[in-house]
């Protein structure tokens, strides 16, 4: 249905929900499914769109989007009970999902509402939301990302978070990949992406447990937290500025933005206000 959507959108260039869910319902209605899919799947049609005619106006080329991935989402009729999802799936059948102990945990609190889910063959996700009032702050601390720390405070303090670890994650998965003699590029993608799945996993668990302790530490102070400007920081170390390989392999060890991502949406989460430096 998503596809379908999508082709109908690029024959009428049509961008808009309301009218793309118009000349798409001939198509949609004629699929055996729960009207809560179909509602879904020209939403998710649109954003693709929408994300096409943004990289088009930026003037960069794009193919015509299609969508690969088997899933389904809904933001309606769906009911969680007895540590269960329960989702329809037609003719008044239902279809039971367990959810894990942490799961329940953090949807049994009567302020979190569950807006969706998303059903994919190896994983299940939920969007949800939360009234959080916002933090009256008495002071600032700053986060200043660099290759093997997170240093984090302010004139009273500063406290430093290792991040070694992750560089030398990256280092070895680098190596390992490098060592791949067969001459097969079919199977050395396949491999090199095992490596690829677990480096990323691995630096992942590093910067959650790191920007973690950092929210809450800020929040136990009432502190808000302030981020420095440094897109594009990566092009200081490039071919062509006299460093090694070695030396410019370093500074892709861990990601600074995937940081910055993760202290946003904590903080947003515990109610603390975000700060943003401008270059200035």
């Amino acid at each position: 249905m998503i596809n379908d959507c999508i082709d109908i959108g690029l024959a009428s260039e049509v961008t808009t929900l309301k009218r793309l869910a118009m000349l798409s319902w001939p198509r949609r209605r004629q699929y055996s499914c729960p009207d809560c899919y179909k509602a879904c799947a020209v939403s998710r049609a649109v954003g693709i769109l929408a994300a096409r005619k943004k990289s088009l106006r930026r003037g960069i080329a794009t193919r015509n989007p299609h969508s690969l991935k088997p899933q389904i989402t809904a933001y309606r009729d769906f009911k969680i009970k007895n540590a269960t999802l329960r989702i329809p799936i037609g003719k008044r059948s239902f279809q039971l999902v367990p959810l894990t102990s942490r799961v329940v945990s953090v949807l049994s609190d009567p302020s979190v509402r569950v807006r969706s889910f998303t059903l994919t063959p190896t994983s299940l996700s939920f969007c949800i939301s939360k009234e959080v009032p916002e933090v009256e702050c008495v002071d600032a601390i700053g986060v200043d990302r660099n290759l093997r720390n997170l240093a984090v405070g302010n004139e009273d303090g500063v406290a430093k978070y290792d991040l070694a670890p992750a560089v030398r994650i990256g280092e070895m998965s680098v190596k390992v990949v490098g060592s791949f003699k067969r001459n097969d590029s079919r199977i050395q993608r396949k491999i090199a992406s095992k490596y690829g799945r677990r480096r990323r996993n691995r630096t992942q668990h590093l910067l959650h447990n790191a920007t973690k302790r950092i929210v809450a530490q800020a929040y136990e102070r009432r502190q808000a937290i302030v981020l420095e400007n440094i897109k594009g920081i990566r092009r200081l170390y490039r071919k062509g500025n006299g460093q090694g390989p070695k030396h410019r392999s370093k500074m892709n060890g861990w990601s600074f933005s995937e940081v910055q991502r993760q202290l946003e949406y904590k903080a947003h989460w515990a109610g603390l206000p975000v700060i943003h430096l401008s270059r200035k």
